[in-house]
């Protein structure tokens, strides 16, 4: 991927101002020049954390700073493939009816240039900053009538990092407290780099309480860091820890059962892993019986046809996605390596599916361009009432 990365960036750079006129040789090296440093400078920027010299205090901006670079460059390739469909286009159709545009025209280039820079750096700012309540109803399968109504408030993807940093945690806790939850999760994600970088930033999350317990499955990202000693971490901080194991909670004379199950990333054993449990669905079927109703954390939406074929569950929490980004990006790109799910909520099979946009996102691709980072507050609902 990266090499793949390396060559497409250039690529564009010279695409985006190879066809337009009127331009002299010198401007046209120029523009182009200006365009290959920025590339370079995202590339250079991504070596250097690929390097791992540095340490995540350094490398999560490195990271930022790549993610920017990308963001602008796959703008670019949207662009050049509407300027030259447009052109075609123009080109097909007879003299008399071609459309006035200037595909190739200076104007239209440079007003693209300058909209891109500004749509990327926007994209930045809204991946960064701290995210909203949002409440929504959803309807669980076999949830008692006792447990109509019953707020769970989920965490998805926070991503914790030296570039978010403590204000923003803290942010992200009292929002959450302020919604008066009765149940809080974290389906995964929670952290980026090593404890040493990166634990300080997580200290509000001991904050988090709620009536019937604060609950944690670990994401992605959990593996690629220090596994153990995060999980250990949040255990010390008083959060309910779910590696392939369940809890049984009496709820207004109901009985709800909340697992938690380890991420599909311990599957693929790769240089950058570093401890992990492989998820295990027949351990989370087991501590789940005796419940009335089975709420699954899964990190990644993938694991939702297994849940759903085992029968067990009614609700799967999940993350991972951050909601698909960008809009267009969402469809075409995320859903795909998700079996479609991408955020808000789904049914498979029997099972209802929910799929948390996050409240925030790795460093290294932290834009949002219509779609909102979210602390979502979901009211769950009986479908006898």
């Amino acid at each position: 991927m990266t090499f793949l990365v390396s060559l497409i960036l250039p690529l564009l750079a010279v695409l985006f101002w190879r066809p337009v006129h009127p331009l002299s040789k010198p401007q046209r090296r120029w523009r182009t020049g200006i365009s290959l440093v920025l590339a370079l400078i995202g590339l250079g920027f991504a070596t250097l954390w690929r390097m791992d010299v540095f340490s995540y205090s350094v490398e999560a901006w490195l990271q930022l700073v790549f993610g920017w670079v990308l963001v602008m460059y796959m703008l670019v390739l949207v662009f050049v493939v509407l300027r030259e469909a447009g052109w075609l286009l123009s080109r097909l159709l007879p003299r008399t009816s071609r459309l006035a545009t200037p595909w190739h025209g200076v104007g239209l280039n440079q007003g693209a240039a300058v909209l891109i820079v500004l749509l990327a750096t926007l994209g930045i700012y809204n991946g960064l900053k701290p995210p909203q309540v949002h409440e929504r109803e959803l309807v669980v399968p076999h949830l008692p009538n006792g447990m109509d109504g019953l707020r769970v408030a989920v965490l998805a993807d926070l991503h914790i990092s030296p570039v978010k940093r403590t204000w923003r945690t803290q942010r992200i806790v009292d929002a959450t407290l302020a919604a008066k939850p009765d149940m809080i999760v974290l389906p995964g994600d929670m952290a980026d780099g090593g404890l040493q970088d990166s634990g300080r930033f997580a200290e509000p999350l001991a904050q988090l309480k709620a009536p019937y317990g604060v609950w944690l499955a670990p994401g992605n990202h959990e593996y690629y860091y220090d596994y153990s000693a995060w999980m250990a971490h949040f255990r010390q901080m008083g959060l309910g820890v779910l590696e392939n194991q369940s809890a049984l909670l009496n709820i207004n004379g109901g009985r709800l059962v909340v697992s938690g199950i380890g991420d599909l990333a311990a599957l693929k054993q790769t240089s950058y892993m570093h401890g992990g449990r492989a998820p295990d669905m027949q351990a989370v079927v087991d501590g789940g019986r005796g419940g009335d109703v089975h709420v699954l954390l899964a990190h990644q939406p993938k694991q939702a046809r297994a849940a759903a074929a085992t029968g067990a569950i009614d609700l799967q929490i999940s993350g991972h996605t951050h909601g698909g980004h960008m809009l267009g990006f969402d469809r075409w790109v995320v859903a795909p390596f998700n079996h479609g799910y991408v955020r808000g909520e789904y049914r498979v099979r029997e099972m209802t599916l929910f799929v948390s946009n996050g409240v925030g996102q790795w460093d290294g691709f932290t834009a949002r361009l219509g779609v909102r980072s979210s602390i979502d507050v979901l009211v769950l609902r009986s479908p006898a009432l």
